[in-house]
């Protein structure tokens, strides 16, 4: 408990500083009910996004019995570091000096991103990259200004530029920044990569907070029990002072 509270301490100031004042956040219709979605997020943070940042207060055995993934396939396609066993935690295999050499400061682990920051932040932040020469890894992020990290899902995008449209204001054409558009070489199409990142979106909400679906069923049982108790309650006090009038 004391590791993941000291995680989350130093991973806060580096998403405080991304909060891309106000930009407009896209709501993330996530669905943690949705099986083949968070499958499909799983494979895409382990192919894509793994490889520098962990979600190391996971285990992938857990990760397997929650998404329906059985602990075979989860060994073969997505456990990448050579002797791994099915109930360690996701570590990367990057160490956090090399990060911090590569990258300015160590990526953060990935756990707990999605409280902190929330899903619609992370999806709009995950579509939000745009070509930038000026920037080391070519590419700048309206939400996170001077991003320090590439777009490492740029294969599937294709390259996205910041588009402009002429418009009349106050008696003169300006060109007004209208939204990122992809050049088209990317392996998917603007809805399928939305898509795709929403997957994305649902597995780190999921890693976030593994018990909500539990939660929520338990609730409901909490809730049912507390209004049976309170009509039984109410129907003794009822027939308790009745003696008494």
């Amino acid at each position: 408990m004391k590791r993941m509270i000291i995680a989350l301490v130093a991973l806060l100031p580096s998403l405080v500083m991304a909060a891309g004042g106000n930009v407009h956040l896209d709501k993330a219709n996530y669905d943690l009910t949705d099986k083949a979605s968070l499958q499909t997020g799983a494979k895409l943070f382990m192919n894509y996004c793994s490889g520098c940042h962990s979600t190391k207060y996971q285990r992938y055995e857990r990760v397997a019995r929650d998404l329906g993934i059985s602990a075979a396939l989860m060994q073969e396609n997505l456990m990448f570091i050579e002797g791994t066993k099915i109930g360690a935690l996701m570590e990367n295999a990057m160490s956090d000096e090399l990060g911090a050499k590569w990258f300015g400061a160590t990526p953060p682990d990935l756990t707990l991103v999605a409280r902190v920051r929330g899903a619609d932040w992370l999806y709009t932040y995950l579509r939000s990259f745009y070509e930038d020469p000026t920037r080391p890894f070519g590419v700048n992020n309206v939400v996170f200004k001077d991003v320090g990290m590439p777009h490492v899902l740029q294969e599937l995008q294709g390259v996205p530029r910041k588009t402009y449209e002429s418009r009349l204001i106050d008696g003169e054409q300006q060109d007004v920044y209208v939204g990122i558009r992809a050049d088209g070489s990317g392996e998917m199409s603007t809805d399928e990569y939305d898509h795709a990142v929403l997957d994305l979106v649902n597995f780190l909400v999921y890693s976030a907070e593994p018990v909500t679906l539990e939660r929520r069923s338990m609730g409901w049982w909490v809730l049912g029990f507390l209004v049976i108790f309170t009509i039984l309650a109410y129907l003794l006090k009822k027939e308790f002072f009745r003696d008494l009038h």
